[in-house]
């Protein structure tokens, strides 16, 4: 089989950003989901919440102009858009956990075709070692997207059957965006709702798993 084409991180971020609508509340998780922040449509008000207390936070600052009060959850320096508010941490959960946030995006170890989400672990190398607040997101927000890869570094898909890392959310999952391709979570597993080059056989192949072809045509 070859190589499927795939898209870059900033790339990926972009198609993410272009499905978020506008007027949403929005909350992007640590690691690749926060380049979503770069990519949102300046023309659109889309309000972005972190988990750390902030409403209204903008994309990463310019060389020179980092404030370094202003940080998103993963402890990456950002910016506050004008009318931009500032609150207890408490106050930031509660919002997660009483079903405020239209959108999250977060990153995953392990999606199942359930839509149960696994993206921490005590084991992996790396890996977050607690579930945090990925798991009131996971469970408040309105819509959950996952932005990955496809495959992991020694090339397993991140898309199961089930889990085997442990969950931070159960059936949680609305749509998983991946350098190869976009799928939706459906009560028929996994649709492909956009594929970046790689064909639906190719898809199946990489992922182990009967896809749905769901593309526009």
């Amino acid at each position: 089989m070859t190589t499927p084409t795939t898209v870059t991180r900033q790339q990926l971020a972009a198609r993410v950003a272009a499905d978020i609508p506008e007027g949403s509340y929005v909350n992007l998780g640590i690691g690749a989901p926060t380049l979503v922040a770069n990519y949102l449509p300046a023309d659109q008000e889309i309000i972005l919440h972190t988990e750390n207390g902030m409403l209204g936070m903008g994309p990463a600052p310019e060389p020179g102009r980092v404030d370094p009060d202003l940080i998103n959850a993963g402890k990456q320096a950002v910016t506050a858009l004008a009318g931009a508010s500032y609150f207890h941490h408490a106050d930031s959960f509660g919002m997660m956990r009483g079903g405020h946030l239209d959108v999250c995006v977060l990153g995953a170890f392990q999606v199942s075709q359930g839509g149960d989400l696994a993206n921490w672990s005590t084991g992996a190398p790396g890996a977050i070692p607690a579930v945090g607040g990925a798991m009131d997101l996971a469970i408040g927000a309105k819509s959950v997207y996952v932005m990955t890869d496809l495959l992991t570094k020694t090339g397993e898909s991140k898309l199961v059957a089930s889990c085997s890392y442990p969950l931070t959310g159960v059936a949680c999952v609305t749509r998983v965006y991946t350098d190869h391709a976009v799928f939706d979570v459906t009560d028929a597993g996994f649709a492909v709702r956009e594929s970046f080059g790689a064909t639906i056989d190719e898809l199946r192949q990489l992922t182990g798993l009967d896809l749905v072809d769901a593309r526009a045509r």
